[in-house]
């Protein structure tokens, strides 16, 4: 591809972009730790969601230092709702990482950024363009999807290599002057106009002169993308399990899905409740149907059938039990079991009302 060509792009995408750019909180600073912080969050997650989550990380860790040394559960907490928690994990290594090797301060070295825990590619070239005004491409799906509807590619962007071309032509053609105006007017480009579900709004795109996708008059059949692998699904039998006012919880193991978060207890399905009952040390419990829901992680579906264990006599039970208040302070819960908690709230509340005026 001609440099020449991306060069054109970069000149009408750039002076687009400081028109029409939304005025979001992360681009209204250099710090490279907010940067940071906000490229970490806007990884799998609408931006509007992530606006709250930005803002009270920032106040609570302020700096790079703060997030070293905070708690594991302090930082859970924070990230709780916007899954994937090994990002925060991820983060929380980098910054120890950050404070033992580059005395607190964000390297401003793109090779030095990618030896940073959780900081891949398209992280490091983010950090580096928009905090430190280096040359590096930040290559998402956003970008992929707009250069291959601008150059009619043909490239499948499910594979790495097509990922790592776009990359090395983009890193030819950037200079660290306009570097980070590039990359974040691709990213805006490609999630307001360009957009990755429904047709481009070709009508309000600043390249359509150039995309040979919209002369074709095909964007549609842009990008190229095979098929992902369909999802493995299970199905569970989960349990807002209550005392009168305590709600039971469970850590789960240090390694694979959701791993260290706490959860509502649950079964396979197939595994019946009176045994799971015994297994916990459950003696005696009224059992009341929930709604059941459905969750869908990355390469995972779980099915939920979901019940309210009213439990009137136990021995010694595997669970933490807390309050509510506790629970709402202290213990990060998993954005798949939310909808059964708010629902066994609300049910505990019934159950307190009626036993008041009895």
């Amino acid at each position: 591809m001609q440099e020449q060509s991306l060069q054109t792009v970069f000149a009408l995408l750039t002076e687009w972009y400081h028109v029409y750019k939304r005025d979001l909180p992360w681009r209204r600073t250099k710090d490279p730790y907010a940067i940071w912080v906000s490229e970490i969050m806007l990884q799998q997650t609408r931006v509007e969601a992530v606006k709250p989550y930005y803002a009270r990380f920032l106040e609570e860790l302020p700096t790079i230092r703060h997030l070293a040394e905070a708690d594991e559960e302090q930082i859970l907490k924070l990230w709780e709702g916007l899954g994937y928690y090994s990002r925060v994990r991820n983060m929380q290594a980098a910054a120890k990482q950050i404070m033992a090797e580059y005395d607190g301060k964000m390297p401003a070295d793109h090779k030095a950024l990618l030896r940073l825990k959780g900081i891949g590619p398209y992280t490091a070239g983010a950090v580096a363009s928009i905090a430190f005004s280096l040359p590096f491409a930040a290559v998402d799906g956003n970008v992929l999807r707009v250069m291959s509807r601008v150059f009619a590619d043909e490239r499948d962007i499910m594979l790495q290599q097509t990922k790592k071309a776009w990359e090395e032509e983009i890193n030819d053609a950037l200079t660290g002057e306009i570097a980070g105006d590039v990359n974040q007017a691709l990213m805006e480009l490609g999630a307001t106009v360009c957009v990755p579900n429904g047709e481009p709004k070709c009508e309000n795109c600043p390249l359509r002169t150039l995309c040979l996708a919209y002369q074709k008059g095909n964007p549609m059949q842009y990008p190229v993308k095979s098929e992902k692998k369909p999802r493995t699904k299970e199905y569970l039998s989960v349990c807002f399990m209550t005392d009168g006012k305590r709600i039971a919880l469970r850590k789960r193991d240090s390694k694979g899905l959701l791993a260290n978060l706490w959860e509502l207890p649950h079964v396979p399905k197939e595994y019946a409740l009176p045994m799971a009952f015994a297994d916990w040390g459950i003696q005696q419990a009224e059992i009341k149907n929930m709604r059941g829901q459905k969750h869908i992680f990355t390469h995972i579906e779980w099915h939920m059938d979901a019940y309210f264990i009213n439990v009137k006599a136990m021995t010694d039970t595997p669970f933490e039990w807390v309050t509510i208040e506790e629970a709402k302070e202290k213990y990060a819960l998993p954005s798949a079991f939310k909808k059964i908690w708010a629902e066994g709230l609300d049910m505990l509340e019934d159950m307190e009302y009626e036993q008041m005026h009895l």
